[in-house]
This record gives structure tokens, C-alpha cells and sequence, in this order.
């Protein structure tokens, strides 16, 4: 079965149907490189990774294997790789994507994500923390890291760059951006029949950006980063009886789905049968009104929790803000965070929040800071929900 691909903004090629790889931790990581050969047998062309899930040399034998005996040529593999958060300040961007290219035993990725938009503390932590157990931020801006991914593609070292778990007002960031050179090919979030992400594909579209759908399956509560509580989407009954009256699993329809709607599906399995199930949705069609029964099963729900910073409560994540000019005098949570937590349109938003509420209501010292008085500081905060990127800041009181 000959796969479909989608022509991104800079002339290349991306196959619409691709595997994941992301694991919990209890998933070996020979199991991760099992299923790459088990899915290249299959057809699968298109492998999506990153720094992150810690699997890259697994996938690298497993591509490397399959050259050898000739199954396939590294130029029919389309591989995706992510920028981690502790890499995003400019001069380590480079320094990412060669080591995953070490450990790939390969000279280029396909494509290169920012893989969330907000900078962590640089070091070899993957989640560095204080000594209270809050993750420490960066204050880089994502434009400056995006000027780093441009230089990457420039290199030769990624064919193609794009975002991942970005909203539209951090896209229009970079594409409004001045003295931008390459837009972002793709963005990659979560996508499914119950976080059908009509709106923000409508923008993509319109800006010649290809969304691609991780949990395109939805996902199950075993994995750490997965809300508990939440339905299974393929024991939807809708789904089942979908997939039913085409003799096809509910996975084969979820994925279908994505596909008609223009979006690239990353299915995730690494069970041997379900890999190769899941490859098996080119041969058929969901009808209009399938589709339209399949869009009305939206309910804006996540199964990824947020791993860089959970969604409890707003006024959960802020620390109490202590005045620069008077240690002894302290603003109270509400006042100090100014409802900064309310917008939920997008995905990761509320790490972008975090972070600039420990920039701004936790004081600290940074080169460049700006003051700010207290009559402009909710006008300043407020800023920061239309998506504007400012300097770290100082409140002072």
C-alpha cells in the first residue's frame, strides 16, 4: 500500500501517516526499536521522536538495520526530531540537534521541532528544578531560538523546521516576526475526535503550515503524562459504530478522519498487529455525513497533561509576590497574577503563564529588567494573554 504525503511550505515531501514514539518508561526501549523495523515491513516511512523520549539510538539501529538489508534507503525515511526545552538560548540549538544526530547515526533529520514554547533552565536536567521542586525557567524568547532553527536548516542539518504544541498567537510571533527566513512547515499538538482542533487547523491552513496530530488515538491513563480520569476514545460508541458499518477498528477511523481533513496522523503502537492495522487506512472512505458525526464528538479534551507544569487551580501555581522595594510587605496571589490562568484555547498555554508569573511575581534580578509600578502591572501581566513577549520584570510596589 503506497502512502500519501502532504507538500510542506519549503517543497518537501512528509508522509501523512507516520509512528510515534513516544513510550512510558516502562515500555523497554528495545520494544521502541522492534516496532520501527516491525512498522518500516509494514510501509511506515515516517518516525516522529525527539531528544525527549530518550529513544533515539533504539530508533537509529532500527533505521540503520533495515538499510542494511535493504529494505529501505535513509532517503525514503522521513525522521522527526524536537528541541528540548533546556536548549532553546541560541547557541545550544545546534548543539541539540547534533546529538541527536550522534546517537541517529545520521547526518540530517527530515524535520526539526521546537517542541514546546517555553525555555527551561539550560544543564543536563531534563526537568531542572529549585531547591522547593519548582522547575526553573529560561527568559530566552522563542523568536531568538527560532533564528537558531533557521541557521539548522541553513546548515543543512534539518531539511525542514516547524513547532510543536504552539497556539496561534505564538505562531503569529514567528510569522510576524521581523527578518523571518523560513515559516514553520508544521505544527504538531494534540489532535483527536475529542480535541478535533478545528479552529487552530483553520489558521494553519490559511498560513500554509501542516498540522500533524499526536494522540491521534487519543491515549490510555497508564502512561505518567496521561489525565487519569478521562474517557477512552476508541470505546466511544460513535467511533465503534463508524468503524462498524466500514468493517474497520475504531483506530483505522480515527486516523482516516485526520487524514481527509488534511491533517498528518501520528499513530502510536507497538504491538506488531496494530502497527500494521493502523497502516491499513488508505484503502478505504469515510462519507461526508461520517465525518460530520465524527466533528460533533469535539469536547476540547486533553489527555496530555501538562508536563512541564500541571493544570491545577490558577492561583495554585503562583508564589506570593514580595515587594523589591519593601521585603516585609507581600501581595496576595489574586492581586499579584491578575487572572492570568483563564484562557485555555491552546495547548501548553499555562506554561507560558507560569513562567512569566515567576518572571513577574516572584522578583528577580535580571540584567535588563524593567520596573514596573504597581498602577501599570495588571495592564503589563494582562499583556501576556494576547500572547506579546516583554522583558522579565521586576514589580515593584
Amino acid at each position: 500500500m503506497k502512502l500519501c504525503s502532504v507538500k510542506l511550505n519549503d517543497g518537501f515531501l512528509m508522509p501523512m501517516l507516520g509512528l510515534g514514539t513516544s513510550a512510558p518508561s516502562k515500555v523497554a526501549k528495545s520494544d521502541v526499536e522492534e516496532a520501527v523495523m516491525k512498522a518500516i515491513d509494514v510501509g511506515y516511512r515516517h518516525f516522529d521522536s525527539a531528544y525527549f523520549y530518550l529513544n533515539e539510538e533504539e530508533i537509529g539501529r532500527a533505521i540503520w538495520k533495515k538499510i542494511a538489508d535493504g529494505s529501505v534507503k535513509r532517503e525514503d525515511i522521513f525522521y522527526t526530531s524536537k528541541l528540548w526545552g533546556t536548549f532553546f538560548r541560541p547557541e545550544l540549538v545546534l548543539t541539540s540537534l547534533e546529538t541527536s544526530l550522534r546517537k541517529l547515526q545520521l547526518s540530517y533529520v527530515d524535520l526539526y521541532l521546537i517542541h514546546f514554547p517555553v525555555p527551561l533552565k539550560p544543564g543536563e536536567e531534563l526537568f531542572p528544578k529549585d531547591r522547593n521542586g519548582e522547575l526553573i525557567f529560561d527568559t530566552v524568547d522563542f523568536c531568538t531560538t527560532w533564528e537558531a532553527m533557521e541557521r539548522c536548516k541553513d546548515a543543512g542539518l534539518a531539511k525542514s523546521i516547524g513547532v510543536s504544541n504552539f497556539n496561534r498567537k505564538q505562531l503569529e510571533r514567528i510569522l510576524n516576526k521581523p527578518g523571518l527566513k523560513y515559516k514553520p512547515v508544521c505544527n504538531q499538538v494534540e489532535c483527536h475526535p475529542y480535541l478535533n482542533q478545528s479552529k487552530l487547523l483553520e489558521f494553519c491552513k490559511s498560513q500554509d503550515i501542516v498540522l500533524t496530530a499526536y494522540a491521534a488515538l487519543g491515549s490510555n491513563s497508564g502512561k505518567e503524562w496521561v489525565s487519569k480520569n478521562n474517557p477512552v476514545l476508541l470505546e466511544d460508541p460513535v467511533l465503534n459504530a463508524i468503524a462498524a458499518r466500514h468493517r474497520r477498528t475504531p483506530a483505522q477511523v480515527a486516523l482516516r478522519y485526520q487524514l481527509q481533513r488534511g491533517v498528518v496522523a501520528l499513530a502510536k503502537s507497538f504491538n506488531p498487529k496494530r502497527i500494521q492495522e493502523n497502516f491499513q487506512v488508505l484503502d478505504f472512505q469515510l462519507t461526508p455525513e461520517d465525518m460530520d458525526t465524527l466533528d460533533g464528538l469535539n469536547r476540547n479534551m486533553r489527555y496530555f497533561v501538562d508536563t512541564v507544569c500541571p493544570r491545577p487551580t490558577p492561583f495554585s501555581l503562583c508564589r506570593v509576590h514580595r515587594s523589591t522595594r519593601n521585603p516585609n510587605r507581600t501581595v496576595p496571589e489574586k492581586q499579584a497574577t491578575c487572572w492570568l490562568f483563564t484562557s485555555m484555547e491552546a495547548c501548553f498555554l499555562q506554561r507560558i503563564h507560569y513562567r512569566v508569573t515567576q518572571w513577574c511575581v516572584v522578583p528577580i534580578r535580571l540584567a535588563g529588567s524593567v520596573p514596573v509600578q504597581r498602577e501599570n502591572s495588571f495592564s503589563y501581566l494582562s499583556q501576556f494573554k494576547r500572547g506579546l513577549s516583554l522583558p522579565s520584570t521586576e514589580i515593584v510596589l
